[in-house]
């Protein structure tokens, strides 16, 4: 069987199963060419076809390869919990079921340059709450290489999976991983104010929890759901972040918050909230930033 073969077909069995994307691909080719290349040791750029192609796969190679696709037919995790290992603007992460996937908007706009206008010459400190596999403050170590970086969560388990990848990405002399509910813990209050908070937090609202694919279900629920005191909006962290970040923000800091696709809820949440909202490739809904002088006015 040829490689573009065993692919497709693989891609025709996700899609009768009508498994559920959006951790690291939105589509059943996409998502079977990144397990099948994985589980045959080839890099993620391999050609499907042509003269770069393996030329053939064995029968072995075969089974293997259709095992986990059917393990992950069978199972419905993300793709990324079972070959341990997500992808986000071309960094490579460790990760297990004890952090969610990496895919925050956030890292494409450090990446892209989409909030430097908002930094300033003195930038040095900067804070990823909700880091999880400790993506976000890893992508920022290295975009920003003068900066110090502080990331933490509530979540002990998430902290051990970043700090896998703090290590592997050599950072351990940069970034500082903390435990902490949001902002309350007084280690990580020491080490500030911030230069730049960046956050995505648990933001999903009530009736969203309910309906949400198993794929997502597989995730820790600690790092989606947003209505941990109660509410039903989705806001209740982020609500609990707003009041607490200006002392904790330099006069020129800024905050950069992903609120995915619950921008209505965020808005009718916070009506005289003066928000910048950024372009990102999932459109200009999704991430926004505050300055400190507007979240005190």
């Amino acid at each position: 069987m040829k490689l573009r073969e065993l692919v497709e077909q693989s891609a025709r069995q996700l899609q009768a199963a009508q498994v559920a994307f959006g951790h690291g691909t939105d589509n059943a080719l996409d998502e079977a060419a990144w397990l099948v290349l994985w589980q045959l040791g080839l890099p993620l750029d391999t050609a499907l076809d042509g003269p770069d192609a393996p030329a053939t796969i064995t029968a072995t190679q075969q089974s293997a390869c259709i095992s986990l696709i059917e393990r992950r037919i069978n199972t419905r995790k993300p793709a990324a919990y079972l070959t341990r290992q997500a992808w986000l603007q071309g960094f490579a992460f460790y990760v297990d079921e004890r952090a969610i996937v990496p895919r925050s908007l956030i890292a494409e706009l450090l990446v892209d340059g989409g909030i430097d206008y908002f930094l300033h010459e003195g930038t040095q400190k900067v804070l990823d709450l909700c880091t999880g596999n400790g993506s976000l403050a890893i992508i920022a170590a290295q975009v920003y290489p003068d900066t110090v970086v502080c990331a933490s969560d509530l979540s002990h388990d998430a902290l051990d999976v970043a700090a896998i990848n703090v290590t592997q990405h050599a950072l351990q002399s940069r970034i500082q991983l903390l435990a902490s509910d949001g902002m309350q813990s007084p280690a990580l209050q020491a080490q500030g104010p911030f230069d730049l908070i960046l956050c995505n937090p648990p933001y999903v609202n009530a009736d969203s929890m309910t309906a949400l694919p198993p794929e997502f279900r597989a995730e820790p629920a600690l790092a989606l759901d947003g209505n941990a005191d109660g509410g039903r909006d989705g806001m209740d962290f982020v609500r609990r972040l707003l009041r607490d970040a200006p002392q904790h923000l330099n006069p020129q800091g800024v905050l950069v918050l992903e609120i995915g696709h619950e921008r209505a809820f965020f808005e009718a949440a916070f009506p005289a909230l003066q928000a910048v909202w950024l372009p990102t490739s999932a459109g200009e809904d999704q991430v926004l930033l505050l300055t400190r002088e507007s979240l005190i006015s």
